[in-house]
């Protein structure tokens, strides 16, 4: 049976878990996805949502399913919809995934006249902030962003720290926050390693989430916790994949994923680094390019590939012309980060600003008239490359993270200092970068032979 990819079965988990009560109901709604999933796979229904749920809800009777499973089954696949994985391949950016790869035709895409205003809302990825039954619960959510913001953490910290505190408000059954002792976090994490059997990383993650909650946001005393059961983490050797297997699977990826992938690899960026890029961050007579507010708000410079610039300025090219249309048009400029619009009013319209890959729609913002553009979201690509490994064929684990492990890789086979190595890819420790020498095997290891080979 096809398998969900994991990135859109976790997000329609959570979204199951914000939009339907009955939690008795999560795991059928989650079977029919499954086989929702198989039976598109297998049947390539058509593009219509409507036309694919019908033939679906056809093949169950088929199956001699019940009038109540098939109902159901709808149900399971009409919030899927909701989600909108499904339609992101097709209102993700600048074209279609499954449209030709020739930048020349997708780069004339950019010049509609008229901008669309996307009108239906991805997944709520940020339910962890929305209201609940328990305005005391919505309190400290609302006190943990604020506290994240004041420090200055990551969007992704304050994501990530939220959804783990509603999921322990879900486990203590909304008890309230105000008499929470040690022992509802010994529970939990108890619960999280013995019963869910996370993996080190996640559980770290959870313990890391409770102490910033009881520290810095309920002010109360969360204690050692030293007997309880933590997994070890193990050393994690990351996977590698050869020149050819890069050009494989980039050979399946169309315009522009292949030109983001390529600068994955090709400058070993992070996924939100690469998609977070401005026009301004290009240097193309020095042939440097910029990464600011990286991982840890680091920023630092790498060479931009020279076999990249003449895909880089056609990119630059197009994004001049659907800025100009954006002005034509009347929009509000391009989203811009914390409070830079009031130090500099006119800088959302200004072009060095703009977004490197832009999405194709623009975004309408609640509570006023204005539409602003994004930057091109990160599971468009990722369900693109999905898609290009499987097509590739590749016996590998590939995430968008593993052409970062190649870069690496692949300038220490070159004899690259392991310090210039570490400086390109931003790392703090020194050590961090070592984890590469690992995916490098020494001569004597290449030479030795198995016992089976004598």
């Amino acid at each position: 049976m096809k398998k969900v990819p994991y990135d859109i079965w976790s997000k329609y988990d959570a979204f199951l878990k914000a939009k339907v009560k009955d939690v008795s109901l999560h795991e059928n709604l989650k079977k029919w996805l499954l086989y929702f999933w198989d039976f598109r796979e297998k049947y390539q229904p058509p593009d219509s949502k409507s036309e694919q749920v019908r033939l679906y809800v056809e093949k169950l009777k088929e199956k001699r399913q019940s009038q109540a499973q098939q109902k159901q089954a709808a149900y399971a696949v009409s919030l899927y919809f909701q989600m909108g994985d499904v339609v992101s391949r097709k209102s993700g950016y600048i074209g279609s995934i499954h449209e030709s790869s020739q930048a020349p035709a997708s780069l004339s895409r950019i010049s509609e006249p008229t901008p669309t205003v996307h009108s239906k809302s991805r997944y709520n990825e940020w339910w962890c902030l929305e209201k609940t039954a328990s305005p005391e619960w919505d309190k400290v959510i609302s006190d943990l962003s604020n506290e994240i913001k004041t420090r200055h953490y990551s969007r992704k910290t304050l994501k990530a720290y939220g959804d783990w505190i509603r999921k322990f408000q879900g486990f203590l059954h909304d008890k309230q926050p105000g008499v929470l002792s040690e022992s509802d976090v010994r529970e939990y994490l108890t619960y999280l390693a013995v019963k869910c059997r996370v993996s080190a990383s996640t559980q770290n993650q959870a313990f890391n989430a409770l102490l910033f909650l009881y520290r810095h946001i309920l002010k109360k005393d969360f204690g050692d916790h030293k007997d309880i059961p933590r997994a070890k983490k193990s050393k994690y050797i990351p996977v590698v994949l050869s020149r050819r297997e890069i050009d494989s699977v980039i050979k399946h990826l169309s315009y522009p994923y292949d030109l983001v992938v390529k600068l994955l690899y090709g400058c070993g960026l992070r996924l939100f680094e690469c998609l977070k890029l401005r026009v301004q961050n290009f240097n193309f007579e020095e042939g440097v390019l910029s990464i600011q507010d990286g991982k840890g708000k680091k920023s630092r410079t790498v060479p931009i590939p020279k076999a990249l610039t003449h895909e880089l300025l056609k990119q630059l090219e197009a994004v001049k012309t659907l800025y100009e249309s954006d002005l034509r048009a009347g929009y509000s400029g391009v989203f811009l980060d914390n409070a830079m619009e009031k130090k500099y009013p006119r800088a959302a319209k200004e072009l060095h600003w703009q977004w490197f890959f832009p999405q194709k729609s623009l975004t309408p913002v609640s509570g006023t008239k204005e539409i602003r553009r994004s930057h091109l979201h990160e599971t468009f690509i990722q369900e693109a490359l999905h898609e290009a490994v499987r097509k590739a064929r590749l016996t590998k684990r590939v995430t968008s993270h593993t052409f970062r492990h190649s870069f690496a890789t692949h300038l220490l086979q070159a004899n690259y200092d392991i310090r210039t190595i570490q400086t390109l890819l931003g790392h703090s420790d020194v050590r961090t970068t070592m984890i590469y020498t690992h995916c490098v095997p020494s001569k004597t290891i290449k030479e030795l032979k198995s016992p089976l080979d004598f």
